[in-house]
């Protein structure tokens, strides 16, 4: 699969944007309330650029040097842009700013940090808690039952808000594989907002890959990361 054109990427995000509307109709849910986020790890500014005309709702970057190359270069076109990948301590200062939405915070070092930085800056950032629902030990993320303590110091910081949850479930065989994985998340997600933490609001839940994104929608996602399916392969010699 090669990197796909413009009119390609086009279809692709129709043809995405249908079956994202049909799961949320199936699940009683309205289908404009549901985000596509574009995932578009290893893509030049102007394949970003290009896609920004299709119906994308938000641009997702993995990796830090990516995300400053394409927000500086305007390739978002005035969407959101937001951090999904691993974040290490001693980049935090170069998201700041770029990213309206940090998705992938799974520690209370990580969070702490962005804290302390989000302080010097003077901002307050938004972000997610990435939740290792799949107890991977070769995935980050907070485990589920070490959640009310990351939300209690999260309450505590006046310079982060948690705007909800994200996950990354195992590598499933079938589009439904994960389906126990994406409803115990909309459990946590649904438990976290009745609690009521300050500086804690479950807007977003954020799960949900190419392969399995209609059943991410139907267990209650509001946000999708896709990628390939959008953009076609991807080319890793430009890292």
């Amino acid at each position: 699969m090669a990197e796909k054109t413009l009119e390609e990427m086009r279809e692709a995000v129709e043809e995405i944007r249908a079956k994202m509307a049909e799961a949320a109709r199936e699940a009683g849910r309205d289908p404009a309330a549901v985000q596509l986020c574009a995932a578009c790890k290893t893509r030049t500014a102007d394949i970003v650029a290009a896609s920004a005309a299709l119906p994308i709702d938000v641009f997702g970057e993995n990796h830090v040097q990516e995300l400053c190359a394409n927000f500086d270069a305007g390739a978002y076109c005035g969407k959101p842009s937001h951090f999904i990948g691993h974040l290490q301590t001693n980049k935090i200062k170069k998201v700041l700013g770029r990213a309206s939405l940090i998705q992938s915070v799974d520690s209370e070092h990580l969070l702490l940090a962005i804290e302390k930085e989000a302080a010097k800056t003077g901002i307050v950032q938004d972000i997610l808690l990435e939740v290792n629902i799949g107890g991977e030990a070769a995935k980050s993320g907070v485990a589920p039952a070490a959640l009310p303590e990351l939300l209690e110091t999260a309450a505590g910081c006046a310079h982060i808000r948690v705007r909800g949850l994200m996950a990354i479930p195992p590598v499933a065989e079938t589009s439904d594989g994960n389906h126990a994985y994406f409803t115990k998340m909309h459990e946590l997600f649904v438990d976290i907002g009745r609690k009521k933490y300050d500086n804690v609001f479950m807007d977003f839940l954020s799960m949900g890959m190419s392969g399995d994104f209609e059943d991410a929608i139907s267990a209650g996602a509001n946000m999708v990361r896709v990628g390939s399916s959008i953009f076609g392969a991807r080319d890793y010699s430009r890292h």
